[in-house]
């Protein structure tokens, strides 16, 4: 083939023709065990516009190359002969450090530029011939060189993953994840920390790396614990459904030592009395591997029960896997457990795409931004006499009870879900306390009365001594019932609340664990049930919590011993998940006021924004900001927008920095188009409706220049961009709809035109006369 010729392949055949054939034919690699082509390996951000959802780009790999199964070891760009052989890198190595792949490569077919991540010194990139690909083996001696993999850990590094034969491959965070605490388990690391957040496959991950390493015969005799008995049914019947026969559940105190691999619930097998603590009746190197699930809670303690037990098991290696490293100057997991081997955080799975979006509701009511303090003599609902004091926000709900907020609370929920259109998303609200959750209950009882009219579980308490039952009729998605859940601390972690689309927090939360743990229960997605992103509802602030550093870094150690002070954090006093039993006082701990007006004093929506942060300025500000860094100034965005072929483009683009049209249309007219709520918004220039630009284009008699018929379309099309927008009129799809069937098919509506090019290009034409500035 000429030079000329190749010049006119595509990047597939150059894909195909060349660069398959060296790493086949020349280099030795498997194509069907260790090349895989066109690699997706994110979901793409899911985007919201109002109500509406969609998908960012996502990460495609053209070539990514594996050892064996599921161990990655290099990635290739490739491009079309019009490109330099370089052309790939940047983007090959933005994929590689995402994916922790060290061999990166770009190629145009005609040859390859290798750069070696693994070199510290020396030569880092370099240029290799088509016939120059390192081979497999090659390749897996430079990786175990720079992971530090010798004879002895190549055995178990390399054991292959569990597969079961219908297709499902770990993602990539997993893999890394999983790779990651393989290496460090074969070089004989015993204390390792996987941090992951809420929603990203945690057990699965779990299984993965206990089925290898016991397939391996590393580890015989497995032990895998968390502290909520749904947590151990779900992994037994599901993630770690394949060790079937080998694997057991230790329940009701009985022990059997003829198994492998042990599930159990932490207060089945410990106590407070000696007779309960059933793990000691294995011998304390029973056990070579120990998971610990959900490992900020109580093992960050000195004294906590799971501590007790990992302690007694010391010799076994034991892995703690967690979505919120418990970081305070009182307890630290990352004392006990080491840094953590990999941590892949909420921002991150949002920006995959593997995670839900979320938009903040933040309500304050004026008795919480205000204050309140009792008339002198005042008494409560029940004759009490109320403190003279001035009571605030932490005091409501604790201290004193206002019956109408709870009532306004309520009324606010019940809004949102009508006014969202959909009364049976599954909503929780978290209360201050057991009393608290049911006086909730009752309020939104009252308030949805024909809902509940039609089912009772429509509004339901779960708490610690009510309502467990129906827990997992909340988290299935296919039950209907109960949709309102309302409960203190029961739900705040462990709980997989897939369809959970309203989270309403109105609760004081000054713990980030338990903050994270309780935004947890929205950000998964469940795309079969309508749930692509969720809304925080928040009415005592906690969402500054977001503001936080450490909201979604990666993990400090903050403990700081000072001189004479143990270097074991103090004990922990707790994470607390299911609420306590009521104890009898005596007397009243609450005044409840039930003749006060409570109103809401300040409402606002703030976003999720591109850089993990919440939008937290007003729409207009943040617009404005965020257009001129893109753009910076009026001229540079009208060439752009003339510029492009797709206006969507620009619009999209916007929309992934942040940008909420919606929200600009409901500030400055639902008139008004993209375009010009920009230069409305950032450049200050008077805006024009839709139908004032459509009008304007009718007044040039820009028509003229064509027949009667395809007049007919394009006044159809000037139409539906002033009722609809310039989306509606870009793509073909348009002329599907009414009032183009009347015009004829789509396919005739075109050959009007003379073809499809000549289509696009009149509706390029119509664009520009829409944005003409004169």
């Amino acid at each position: 083939m000429t030079p000329t010729d190749k010049k006119a392949l595509s990047e597939r055949d150059i894909c195909t023709k060349y660069i398959t054939p060296a790493l086949v034919e020349k280099a030795g690699w498997n194509l069907i065990t260790q090349i895989r082509e066109e690699v997706t390996f994110t979901k793409g951000r899911v985007l919201v516009r109002g109500k509406l959802t969609s998908r960012g780009e996502t990460k495609r790999a053209d070539y990514i190359l594996y050892y064996k199964p599921n161990i990655p070891i290099a990635i290739i760009e490739a491009k079309d002969n019009n490109h330099g052989v370089g052309d790939g890198m940047q983007q090959a190595l933005g994929y590689a450090e995402v994916l922790d792949v060290p061999f990166v490569y770009s190629s145009n077919g005609d040859a390859f530029i290798e750069h070696d991540r693994t070199l510290t010194q020396g030569q880092r990139e370099r240029e290799l011939a088509l016939d120059e690909f390192p081979s497999p083996r090659e390749l897996w001696q430079r990786y175990c060189l720079w992971r530090g993999i010798g004879e002895i850990e190549n055995p178990i590094v390399t054991q292959n993953y569990y597969s079961d034969g219908g297709g499902k491959q770990p993602r990539y965070y997993q893999l890394i994840a999983i790779n990651k605490a393989i290496e460090a388990i074969a070089k004989g690391e015993n204390r390792i920390l996987l941090v992951m957040a809420t929603g990203t496959g945690k057990t699965f991950t779990a299984f993965q790396i206990i089925w290898r390493l016991w397939k391996s015969r590393t580890k015989r005799r497995i032990l895998f614990l968390a502290d909520r008995n749904i947590l151990i049914d779900q992994t037994k019947t599901n993630d770690f459904k394949p060790f079937g026969g080998a694997m057991t559940k230790i329940k009701k105190r009985q022990v059997d030592k003829s198994y492998e691999i042990y599930l159990a619930l932490y207060q089945a097998v410990s106590g407070n009395e000696e007779a309960k603590n059933i793990y000691k009746q294995f011998s304390a190197d029973f056990f070579d591997l120990i998971v610990v699930d959900e490992c900020h809670r109580g093992s960050a303690a000195e004294d906590s029960a799971w501590r007790e037990i990992l302690e007694y098991f010391s010799s076994a290696t034991q892995i703690g896997l967690t979505a919120t490293p418990k970081e305070t100057k009182e307890v630290s997991n990352i004392d006990y457990f080491g840094v953590p081997i990999y941590t892949y955080s909420l921002k991150q799975g949002i920006e995959d795409g593997f995670l839900a979006p979320y938009k903040v509701i933040r309500i304050d009511t004026d008795k919480d931004l205000e204050g309140w303090q009792p008339k002198p003599g005042q008494l409560d609902k029940y004759g009490q006499l109320i403190e003279d004091r001035i009571y605030n926000q932490k005091d409501i709900n604790r201290t004193v009870v206002f019956t109408k907020r709870d009532i306004l609370v309520a009324q606010r929920i019940t809004e949102f879900l009508q006014e969202s259109g959909d009364t049976y998303a599954k909503t929780i609200v978290f209360c201050e306390d057991i009393d608290h959750a049911e006086r909730m209950r009752r309020a939104l009882v009252n308030a949805n009365g024909e809902l509940v009219a039609k089912n009772r579980k429509y509004v339901m308490r779960i708490t610690g001594d009510e309502g467990k039952e129906e827990l997992d009729n909340f988290i299935m998605p296919e039950s209907a019932y109960p949709v309102i859940v309302t409960t203190s601390k029961l739900l705040t972690t462990g709980v997989d609340a897939q369809t959970c689309k309203l989270v309403v927090l109105d609760r004081r939360i000054q713990s980030m664990t338990e903050f994270k743990q309780i935004i947890g229960r929205g950000t998964r997605i469940n795309e079969a049930y309508g749930k692509q992103y969720f809304t925080i509802m928040d009415f005592k602030k906690a969402t500054e919590l977001f503001a936080d550093p450490d909201f979604d870094g990666y993990p400090v150690q903050v403990y700081e011993p000072k001189p004479g002070d143990s270097i074991v954090p103090p004990d922990d006093q707790g994470d607390v998940i299911i609420d306590p039993p009521r104890v009898p006082t005596g007397k009243r701990t609450k005044f409840v006021v039930a003749d006060e007006d409570v109103a809401i004093a300040l409402e606002r929506v703030q976003y999720y924004g591109k850089d993990g942060k919440l939008v937290t300025e007003s729409i207009k500000d943040f617009t404005r900001k965020t257009v001129k860094q893109e753009y910076t100034s009026l001229d540079a965005f009208l060439r752009r927008w003339s510029e492009a072929e797709q206006k969507q483009a620009i619009i999209n683009a916007l929309h992934e920095q942040g940008i909420e049209f919606e929200a600009l249309e409901a500030e400055v007219g639902k008139e008004f188009d993209p375009f010009d709520l920009i230069c409305h918004v950032a450049f200050d220039q008077p805006p024009l409706s839709r139908q004032e630009r459509a009008n304007n284009v009718r007044k040039r008699d820009y028509f003229t220049r064509y027949g009667e018929q395809v007049r007919a379309v394009l006044a159809a099309l000037l139409d539906k961009y002033a009722d609809e927008g310039i989306e509606q009129i870009e793509g073909l799809e348009v002329l599907k709809v009414p009032p183009f069937g009347e015009l004829g098919t789509p396919l005739e509506i075109l050959k009007l035109f003379g073809g499809k090019q000549k289509y696009l290009e009149a509706v390029r034409q119509l664009k520009t006369e829409l944005y003409r500035l004169s």
